[in-house]
């Protein structure tokens, strides 16, 4: 058996996979924003399932607060970018995946350059404002977009493709005086809960099978483990 067809061997049982769809994911390109608790998870498993090309958008460097939930760096890490991190611990898993790191914020003056050659991106930052301007340029570009979010013990996530609703039909844009998610707790294994359905929100619309997400947001209570969908009507429709 050939490295592919061994390294992805139980994705190529499924059906609705296959070894033609394995061959997609290696062509394809994400971009996730953000490489700290959402992101760990989002990378680790986009890697092992073998999407050839992750580009990494963050600023920010490791510090020792992070690793209580961010299970993609180590404390060896510690005061390096994040981005490099990350780079390092996916060619360790999966050296057949590129990966381009950007060390710097996503912006409207950036984001034509990040989202050149781009087929979804994933929204794992932990800023309110920021999720506002993802959405908006990933919906005027045409890219699908799976955002995440979580705090205390709560998540959410939700799908947006051209067309459905996004995130100006679910909330509205916090005030330029928000506290930031710093200032909140968050058990750490809920990233990887909710990291791990946006993995595989990505998958599927990479691979074009199942329902995703789109005209829903998904909520997760760990405390009473309950997970709930609401349906959400895009405005003007």
């Amino acid at each position: 058996m050939d490295d592919f067809a061994d390294r992805y061997k139980r994705h190529i049982m499924l059906p609705q996979v296959g070894r033609e769809g394995q061959v997609r994911l290696s062509q394809s390109h994400v971009l996730v924003v953000g490489a700290g608790g959402l992101g760990s998870p989002v990378l680790l498993y986009l890697a092992a399932a073998g999407v050839g090309h992750l580009s990494i958008v963050d600023d920010d460097e490791v510090d020792i607060s992070n690793l209580q939930r961010q299970v993609l760096h180590c404390t060896s890490d510690l005061h390096r970018p994040k981005v490099v991190s990350a780079r390092e611990k996916i060619n360790l898993i999966n050296p057949n995946v590129e990966v381009t790191a950007h060390r710097t914020k996503f912006c409207s003056e950036n984001a034509a350059h990040l989202l050149d050659g781009c087929d979804v991106v994933v929204d794992c930052t932990d800023n309110a404002a920021s999720k506002f301007v993802i959405n908006d340029i990933c919906v005027v570009a045409g890219i699908p977009l799976v955002h995440g979010a979580i705090n205390e013990f709560v998540g959410n996530v939700m799908t947006i493709i051209q067309g459905s609703a996004t995130l100006r039909d679910v909330f509205t844009p916090p005030p330029s005086d928000a506290p930031p998610a710093s200032q909140y707790g968050v058990l750490g294994a809920v990233a990887g809960v909710v990291g791990s359905i946006q993995a595989t929100e990505v998958l599927k619309v990479l691979l074009g099978i199942g329902r995703p997400l789109t005209d829903r947001m998904l909520t997760i209570d760990t405390l009473s483990m309950v997970f709930t969908t609401f349906d959400i009507r895009p405005k003007g429709k």
